[in-house]
């Protein structure tokens, strides 16, 4: 039995199918990049993009920047010592028909290189290297995969070394190490001080040797000092020179 309103829906339900499949709009950051019957016809794009219906294929491709967290790798460095290190990586389409036509899953083979390159690279450097010459490092592994990301049209633009997961006994070791390096420094700074000291106490004997009345100064100014300060002990300095002529006074009169 013939229905019009039936064949009415059918028509409109297959006419917004072929409308679905032959407009198709881009946003600012989307390219897309068009297949005709398999050949590659470039990408195009942001905006109204029309296509032949079943002979025309397009595949979105994403402009932004992307941020990959590279998973903690197991690293022996240079000088053998195991540790965990992760990442993060910084990448973006460039060229979106090589990021379609050149490789099967950018995204994902861009990850396996940053994950096999920072192996590679920290297993190069000491241990010390790497905590020290951070940025150096860091510019080395955005070079190395930059390079091989080229072909595929991904540019890496930032690769920074996050977290550095040092085994347990290695931390201990470091902390020993730190606290002998203050020990010895403070060392250092005493025996520094100590010899300038030693200095000023020469050339304070020799002006007083010149000038024995400075002696009697030196100590008048101490009894100042010592009252100043309010506290209810008081000492007096007794002369050097006193007290010899006193030693012999009682050793004459021993004699005697």
């Amino acid at each position: 039995m013939y229905n019009p309103v039936f064949n009415l829906v059918v028509v409109i339900f297959f006419g917004l199918i072929i409308i679905f499949n032959i407009i198709k709009i881009l946003k600012e950051y989307e390219r897309g990049v068009i297949f005709r019957l398999g050949r590659l016809l470039g990408a195009k794009g942001p905006g109204l993009i029309i296509l032949i219906p079943f002979i025309d294929k397009m595949v979105k491709v994403d402009l932004r920047v992307i941020t990959y967290d590279i998973p903690p790798q197991d690293v022996i460095t240079k000088d053998n010592v195991s540790i965990k290190v992760n990442a993060v990586l910084y990448f973006q389409v460039l060229d979106p028909n090589k990021a379609i036509v050149s490789v099967a899953n950018f995204f994902e083979a861009t990850s396996q290189i940053a994950q096999t390159t920072l192996r590679s690279v920290l297993g190069q450097v000491e241990l010390d290297d790497l905590l020290a010459q951070r940025d150096k490092i860091n510019a080395e592994l955005q070079t190395i995969i930059d390079d091989q990301t080229e072909p595929w049209g991904v540019k890496v633009s930032v690769v920074e070394v996050k977290n550095v997961d040092l085994p347990i006994e290695m931390q201990r070791a470091m902390a020993k190490q730190a606290e002998a390096e203050r020990e010895r420094r403070s060392k250092v700074i005493h025996a520094d001080g100590e010899y300038q000291a030693s200095e000023k106490l020469a050339m304070a004997a020799e002006v007083i040797g010149k000038q024995p009345n400075t002696m009697q100064l030196r100590f008048l100014q101490t009894l100042v000092e010592v009252s100043a300060e309010k506290n209810s002990t008081l000492i007096f300095p007794v002369p050097i020179d006193l007290l010899n002529s006193v030693q012999k006074w009682l050793v004459s009169n021993t004699k005697e």
